[in-house]
């Protein structure tokens, strides 16, 4: 949650024009394992601008660990995780509709759930209820539609021959409540449009910041980025360094910021040094966790 942006909500924040309380102002501090030394020097394929070097999990999952470099001076390496939605479905998880006392952490969610992957999704309030559109199986899980946030990632249509996910832009996209295309959805933020218009300001506002991504082949990018950084200046390297980017959206950030990958999908017979090192990234064991109402997570077909 991000308590800065909470006064924000109640003066119509917006995506398109951002304000000092937009979620770049996120609290909360993540530790790391190691320092960016060290993992420079023990993972040379690291990958760089648009050369992002891609490590196959499984069938429809892979990582990597993106240093934009030079391109983007004030964008730290992220976490990428690519999903290809026809061989990997998506789920919204909510604690409140799983009759969940209290939310879990993302290492909870992933013991309760199963998925391969999960992920952060958008802003919530201090009560824990989230801020925008969010549909589980096709039904609204009760939030209403935030007037100014664009953003919207679907997956999971109800009719056959459309993209299995992706990130819809309202301004420009239509989305039915009360019919909608798709049986998954959460709204958060519009980062990057079709256009390359980045779609927030440069406030100076830096967090930690989790963003999702549709390609041109219709894969789904998930990044996190290991430092605190600006939506603005992510926005602006997706748009210069990765011509691959469709368009983009944020979802919470700060300390609600977090991605992990099974430990299962990591395979014995191939362990070695750097691949610890990117289990141990992607397994959460290098930052701090903090209670997470709602998710997605990705589950192979």
């Amino acid at each position: 949650m991000i308590d800065d942006f909470m006064s924000g909500v109640h003066r119509g924040a917006s995506d398109a024009i951002a304000t000092p309380r937009f979620p770049t102002v996120a609290g909360g501090k993540a530790g790391r394992l190691f320092g960016y030394v060290f993992a420079f020097c023990i993972l040379p394929c690291v990958a760089f601008a648009e050369n992002i070097k891609w490590e196959q999990l499984a069938d429809g999952v892979a990582v990597s660990v993106w240093n934009p470099g030079e391109p983007c001076p004030a964008v730290p390496s992220l976490l990428a995780i690519e999903i290809d939605p026809d061989l990997a479905r998506f789920a919204i998880h909510h604690y409140a509709h799983e009759k969940l006392a209290q939310p879990p952490t993302i290492e909870d969610w992933q013991k309760r759930t199963g998925h391969d992957v999960i992920f952060n999704a958008g802003l919530f309030r201090e009560n824990f209820a989230y801020l925008g559109l969010l549909y589980k199986d096709g039904r609204s899980l009760g939030s209403r539609r935030h007037t100014t946030w664009q953003g919207v990632f679907v997956a999971e249509p109800v009719v056959s021959g459309v993209k299995k996910a992706r990130v819809l832009d309202l301004a420009v996209e239509a989305f039915d409540e009360q019919h909608p295309p798709y049986q998954e959805a959460a709204q958060a933020l519009m980062l990057l449009d079709r256009n390359r218009t980045i779609r927030v300001r440069q406030t100076g506002k830096r967090a930690y910041q989790t963003i999702i991504a549709e390609t041109d082949k219709g894969r789904i990018l998930v990044f996190k980025s290991r430092d605190v950084t600006s939506l603005y200046d992510i926005g602006r390297c997706l748009r210069d360094t990765l011509s691959v980017v469709r368009q983009a959206m944020a979802m919470d950030g700060g300390s609600s910021s977090d991605v992990l990958v099974s430990e299962s999908l990591w395979q014995r017979d191939q362990q070695n040094e750097n691949r610890l090192f990117w289990k141990a990234l992607f397994g959460g064991n290098t930052s701090a966790h903090i209670p997470l109402p709602t998710v997605i997570g990705v589950s192979r077909r």
